[in-house]
């Protein structure tokens, strides 16, 4: 790497050079890491010179207060940073700061009592609607036995079908389903329990899957197993949508929990409203929901981009 100069004391840029040298020797961080942290520091090198008015010294970090690091942060705000860019920052300091606290040279409970900016909530990536049902069509059609195609089709529909997060689809248990039933009660996150309409085509997937199982199906254990019997793992969907993807040509963003992310989009986009979503997905605020109409908005002004002829 190649280091640009800076004004700061001897002894902290050597100190500098060797928390560098740390990053890449022993942790073997990405060079573009390594870039970020190399230009963060020196962002608050250069800081520290007009702050103390001078060049920094060891004995001057080890006596910084939280006060001085809002400081930097507010500095870089000023130049442009945005939240996640602030955040990096903070993480850069940290590291070197506590590489130079095990030395014994500095005290880095400073930038610890100092909160990372909250960073701006990224909108989920769901599937386009053919490219869900095409997911959903052939979710078992690139296994060589037929029982595991089935079962792997049946999750893949649960997520797509009912909003499902994976762990609530894997933690399904045959009591669960019975015969007749039209929607299904779901434990998530928080122990919160929602009900969930089961779509008939869902249903049949699943009962499909439950007749080609070659091993017993307790009443009140998993309702999916591995190929040896025990419990399905995430892992193996994760993987079978990772072959999907190759195979239906999807982009990296299609994993199984694209799959909710979809299923709430596309509810949105046919007229469902926030609070039937958010009873749905289980979520316990509205503003966790409300994050969905980000993504139709923006799916809409990306048709009329396409669609527009002054656009």
């Amino acid at each position: 790497m190649t280091e640009i100069l800076i004004i700061a004391a001897p002894d902290l840029i050597a100190e500098r050079q060797a928390w560098l040298a740390s990053l890449a020797g022993e942790r073997r961080l990405a060079s573009l890491t390594l870039e970020a942290y190399e230009r963060d520091t020196r962002q608050f090198l250069q800081f520290l010179t007009g702050h103390l008015g001078g060049p920094a010294r060891i004995e001057d970090i080890h006596t910084l207060k939280p006060a001085d690091f809002r400081g930097f942060l507010a500095a870089r705000r000023r130049e442009g940073d945005g939240a996640r860019s602030l955040g990096r920052h903070l993480a850069g300091i940290r590291s070197f700061l506590r590489f130079l606290e095990k030395k014994g040279l500095v005290n880095a409970a400073g930038v610890g009592a100092v909160r990372s900016p909250k960073q701006p909530k990224s909108l989920p990536k769901p599937l386009l609607p053919d490219q869900a049902l095409e997911v959903i069509a052939t979710g078992g059609d690139l296994q060589e036995e037929a029982w595991i195609g089935a079962r792997d089709a049946a999750v893949l529909a649960l997520l797509y079908g009912c909003g499902l997060r994976i762990s609530e689809a894997l933690g399904l248990t045959p009591n669960d389903l019975p015969d007749g039933t039209t929607a299904l009660r779901i434990t998530g996150k928080g122990d919160k329990t929602r009900l969930v309409p089961l779509l008939a085509v869902v249903l049949e997937a699943v009962k499909q899957y439950q007749a080609l199982c070659p091993f017993p199906l307790a009443a009140d254990q998993p309702l999916f197993r591995g190929a040896r019997g025990g419990p399905l793992q995430p892992a193996i969907i994760q993987r079978q949508m990772q072959k999907l993807r190759g195979a239906l040509g999807l982009p990296e963003t299609a994993t199984p929990h694209a799959l909710r992310h979809s299923f709430a989009t596309h509810l949105l986009s046919g007229g469902g409203d926030l609070r039937t979503i958010q009873e749905l997905l289980g979520h316990a605020s509205l503003s966790t929901t409300q994050v969905y109409t980000g993504v139709d908005s923006a799916r809409l002004l990306d048709i009329y981009d396409r669609a527009h002829p002054r656009a």
